[in-house]
């Protein structure tokens, strides 16, 4: 049978980087083909190119045998390739039909002409997207406002607007990252329901329990090239990461029990604004205790990013206090937490976590630069801080071509563990018992971004912290991430904390809907926190 797809020796060159080095791929009619691979591995780069967006250096791309260009998102639609992106491409004030029909209002019937334009028969394309609705599994109500709908339904949304344009080809790019499981699992049956319907799909995706659970072929990248494709029957989790990495990876940490004792990170009743002066932490109290990591888990934009913030001095609270071993430090700045002992791993790591244009030496002490040994008053003793930049960045692996070099320059994965490396290690320089020093590390997505060699890294990292008696707040929206890592989980849902669970016992379909803010009652039903009142 002729391929639906086929990208034939794809080569992409950007100033400096060989993206794409003569890749094949080839997806199936009715297949749902995951494609994996590290961060910057190729694999948006390709798919970039078979949607348009990118224009080939070499190679050949073939829909049904036939040899095509494709030179605009425009080409590609009309040639029955649809994309949905990882970041929603729809206007939250307009309706579901609106947004469908946004940019084809010319091809639906009109009710009177209006010179070149039309006025829309808008319940002629809600009748259609009805039907495509019901026919593909997909629920979505043409007349609901996109702003009123959760992100699953958004989600939902986008593939109805890639298959009201005809698409037989559809590319999901990391569908699932802002996903609660049980929405994943809805989105999976929906995948099986295109694909046995003769749809075909390409599935991007950097999480291995996924690919197991819907995908047909699985294909992987490394270095801009592809390494191997293979069936779900002939791979484990295991060789998965090996071929994304080009290493043996242990996937499974190695965890003991944690042994927590007294708490040194405290919350109380806690409220931030974000940007928009809206609530985004509202009411939040928690504790953090010593030898114990507490994971936060959320689908992103739930207030975490606003919560640590707050708690590493980044943002002032509204109300409430938090204190760092018994003592206040709502209202302290940021240098006076560190100096009390908070360790922080940044969401943003270019933004909060390093100067891009310092050496990797300067970013390694940017926290310290100023006390002893590394300075004598207002003089930096250079040779002093070069032998410990050069010690951290052995003993946390950093591939730098030399501490002098720009920290910019870093891949990604390079560039946090600098973070990692500086923030550790003066974070376990201090010990609980000492007055007034309390070791707290907040760590924020982590390991967003990384490839699986760097996530495993950063993962025996934390523990580590952990076991040396470190209280770890780790914020997360990676449920695997936290699952893995935490011995106590909290789950936020709009601002709030809806409960707090024993990782050893907590399950995915528990931690689920408390992210759906869905909490269990006293009478035994499940009520919608929208509806609750704290």
């Amino acid at each position: 049978m002729t391929p639906a797809l086929q990208a034939i020796g794809i080569t992409k060159r950007f100033p400096g980087v060989l993206a794409n080095d003569h890749v094949n791929f080839e997806l199936e009619r009715g297949q749902i083909h995951a494609l994996l691979g590290e961060n910057g591995a190729g694999k948006s780069t390709l798919m970039n190119i078979l949607y348009g967006l990118y224009q080939p250096d070499a190679g050949e791309i073939r829909i049904n045998g036939q040899t095509v260009t494709i030179a605009s998102p425009h080409d590609a639609i009309a040639r029955g390739i649809g994309m949905v992106h990882q970041h929603f491409m729809l206007v939250p004030p307009l309706t579901v039909a609106e947004n469908i029909i946004l940019g084809q209002e010319l091809n639906v019937p009109a009710t009177r002409p209006l010179g070149p334009l039309a006025v829309l028969h808008r319940r002629e394309a809600s009748r259609r997207i009805r039907e495509l609705s019901h026919q593909y599994g997909l629920d979505v109500d043409p007349d609901a406002y996109v702003r009123d709908l959760p992100v699953g339904a958004q989600q939902r949304v986008e593939i109805v607007k890639a298959l009201y344009r005809s698409a037989d080809i559809l590319i999901l790019d990391e569908p699932t990252a802002v996903l609660t499981p049980q929405e994943a699992d809805e989105l999976f049956v929906i995948m099986r329901g295109l694909a046995q319907q003769g749809k075909s799909i390409v599935f991007i995706t950097h999480k291995l329990r996924e690919v197991f659970a819907v995908a047909d072929r699985i294909s992987v990248m490394r270095a801009g090239q592809m390494v191997g494709s293979l069936s779900p029957a002939e791979a484990t989790r295991e060789k998965l990461a090996e071929m994304m990495v080009g290493r043996k990876v242990i996937l499974a940490i190695d965890k003991e029990w944690a042994h927590p004792a007294q708490p040194l990170l405290q919350v109380e009743n806690l409220r931030v604004m974000d940007d928009r002066q809206h609530m985004s932490v509202d009411g939040v109290s928690f504790d953090v205790r010593a030898g114990e990591i507490l994971g936060i888990a959320g689908v992103q934009g739930n207030g975490q990013t606003e919560l640590a913030e707050a708690l590493t001095g980044l943002r002032k609270a509204v109300a409430g206090r938090i204190h760092m071993a018994g003592h206040d430090m709502t209202h302290a700045h940021t240098r006076q937490m560190i100096e009390a002992g908070l360790a922080h791993v940044p969401e943003d790591r270019q933004k909060h976590g390093l100067v891009l244009s310092f050496s990797v030496r300067d970013n390694i002490v940017l926290c310290q630069y100023y006390q002893a040994p590394y300075a004598r008053g207002v003089e930096l003793q250079f040779p002093v801080i070069e032998d410990y930049a050069a010690r951290l960045v052995h003993l946390f692996d950093v591939r730098t071509p030399g501490i002098l070099t720009a920290v910019g320059s870093l891949s990604g994965g390079n560039q946090q563990k600098v973070i990692v490396a500086r923030e550790l290690t003066r974070l376990l320089s201090h010990h609980p018992e000492q007055d007034g020093v309390a070791p707290i590390l907040i760590a924020s997505q982590p390991t967003r971004g990384l490839d699986v060699g760097s996530i495993e890294f950063i993962h025996r990292q934390l523990v580590r912290a952990r076991d040396q008696g470190a209280a770890v707040l780790l914020i997360s929206a990676e449920l695997d991430e936290i699952m893995t890592l935490s011995d106590r989980i909290a789950v936020m849902y709009k601002g709030h904390i809806l409960a707090t669970l024993d990782a050893a016992t907590a399950t995915r379909e528990q931690l689920g809907l408390l992210m759906a803010g869905i909490v269990h009652g006293e009478d035994g039903a499940d009520h919608n926190r929208s509806s609750i009142h704290p």
